[in-house]
């Protein structure tokens, strides 16, 4: 069968008319230089700061460097990028900023620095992503500190409290139970509808399935998630996981609940930044870090907050860690963590080798929320309870010299050795504001003082069992009105008065 010319182009002319132009513009560079974890590309103009980009199907970097020539990129996804990425490589935009998967899903759930699982217990279903970076919600947003957030630790309820919405400091030299402090925190917000972000950095692997195990012990995974960027992860990735476990939190937040992250701890996420600022050439300031470290932990704290009730009146609570070098909270990372949080708790290696644990150092340490983040109970106690240990602190400097003292200033130096016994506290063991409030009230009402130092903590125990047995309604009623009523404290006085009649102090 012949076709006819105009037939020929009749068809001819309907398939072009048929035809449409299918473009697809695709920005791309290519590597020039890679090492330590750090790509330099050439020819991606129009890339923007922290977005993703794709070296293969499953390597990933992040822009870190915008420079005239060439923009500087951190790899993830690879064990060995000197190997895996060559000069010459193809390197393609996505378009997308670095962000992490958020919500319920994440919750009982140890994931890296990117959000993804690495406690073997398969994949994660969110379909919520937020970007690692975001802006912090401006004052008008915000509402004042003053709702409180217990640790359960007495010596921080009492004396340094820490509020819903607050960034309170814990600062001190290495193994003097800074940690210890944050996990109990957590373990302490069992049925309180506060969720909890760990957030680890540079710690050993090991260290972080121990805090794993323990939560899971406690009960305390099932409201806690773990970011972790161990010792043996990239400093790219250390540098990340801080905003990770920010963004985590951050999702609760903005849906009207209660979070609280913990950063343990940002002296080894300062010296990843400074690690990944001198690879990639940017001029070096004091202690060879670049002059933009004060922002990097200004931008991420300042992310904490009590939303005002328009809303939804969700909380982030911020406990940063910072370790210290032979106490020295002079330095150049503690001092500007210092300046940015509302507080600090100051933990001191002599205290802590002297059997006061936590080791408080109570002159150092400070809320700048203050009372306003208690309940009325622990205000109208821990009043009392500073004062007795600053007049103590002043006293026991004099004792030094042997004079001989005085039967007010002896009775003053039994107080404060009763009310520094009391403060000492296991590790996993915080107590409810109620408990707390009764054996501050027994030291500072004068009951403890004729007790022997050596018998208070055995006399602590005993008189919680004796209340739980037999005055719960006491308990109820201060977890109620969580207050101290002039008819509550009457019963009170008599309650440990009959106990003390029993207590074998020997």
């Amino acid at each position: 069968m012949s076709l006819k010319p105009e037939e020929v182009s009749a068809i001819i002319k309907k398939e072009i008319e048929k035809y449409k132009t299918r473009l697809r513009v695709e920005s791309i560079g290519t590597v020039i230089q890679v090492g330590d974890t750090i790509a330099r590309i050439y020819g991606l103009d129009d890339v923007m700061m922290g977005e993703i980009v794709e070296f293969s199907e499953k390597i990933i970097g992040m822009v870190f460097n915008l420079e005239e020539e060439s923009v500087g990129v951190v790899i993830f996804g690879t064990d060995n990028p000197d190997k895996d990425i060559k000069e010459g490589d193809i390197v393609r935009r996505t378009g997308r900023i670095v962000q992490v998967p958020v919500g319920q899903a994440l919750v009982g759930r140890v994931v890296n620095s990117l959000g993804r699982p690495v406690d073997g217990k398969g994949p994660l279903h969110s379909d919520r992503y937020r970007p690692l970076e975001a802006k912090a919600v401006n004052v008008i947003e915000r509402q004042p500190v003053k709702q409180p957030l217990e640790t359960g630790i007495k010596a921080i309820d009492a004396m340094t409290p820490i509020g819903r919405g607050q960034r309170e400091l814990i600062i001190g030299d290495r193994q003097t139970g800074k940690t210890a402090i944050a996990i109990d925190t957590i373990i302490n917000q069992k049925g309180k509808g506060v969720y909890c972000v760990y957030v680890a950095i540079g710690q050993k692997i090991s260290s972080i399935v121990t805090i794993a195990e323990t939560l899971v012990k406690y009960g305390a995974m099932d409201y806690t998630t773990i970011v972790s960027a161990s010792s043996r992860t990239s400093a790219s990735l250390q540098y990340l996981a801080p905003y990770a476990g920010c963004a985590i939190a951050e999702e609760f937040m903005y849906n009207g609940k209660d979070a609280l992250v913990i950063y343990d701890d940002l002296t080894k996420h300062a010296q990843a930044y400074r690690q990944l600022s001198l690879l990639l050439r940017r001029p070096p300031g004091r202690e060879a870090y670049p002059g933009d470290i004060f922002y990097l932990h200004s931008r991420l704290l300042e992310r904490a907050a009590k939303l005002h009730d328009n809303l939804g009146g969700g909380s982030m609570t911020a406990l940063p860690i910072i370790e210290t070098q032979a106490g020295d909270i002079t330095s150049y990372i503690p001092t500007n963590v210092i300046s940015i949080t509302d507080g600090q708790i100051y933990l001191e290696n002599d205290l802590f080798w002297a059997g006061v644990r936590p080791a408080i150092n109570v002159g150092l340490s400070v809320s700048r929320v203050g009372g306003k983040a208690q309940s009325k109970a622990m205000r109208q106690v821990s009043a009392k309870l500073r004062m007795d240990l600053a007049q103590y602190r002043e006293l026991a400097t004099f004792t030094q010299f042997g004079t001989e003292l005085d039967k007010a200033t002896q009775a003053q130096l039994i107080r404060g050795e009763r009310m520094m016994e009391i403060l000492k506290q296991g590790q996993y063991e915080p107590l409810p504001m109620e408990k707390e409030v009764l054996i501050i009230y027994c030291g500072t009402k004068g009951f403890l003082d004729d007790i022997p130092v050596s018998a208070i903590q055995r006399f602590e125990q005993e008189f919680f069992s004796y209340i739980d047995a037999n005055h719960g309604d006491i308990l109820r009623e201060m977890q109620e009105t969580k207050e101290l009523t002039e008819g509550l404290m009457q019963r009170l006085d008599r309650v440990i008065s009959t106990f003390k009649e029993g207590f074998k102090q020997s």
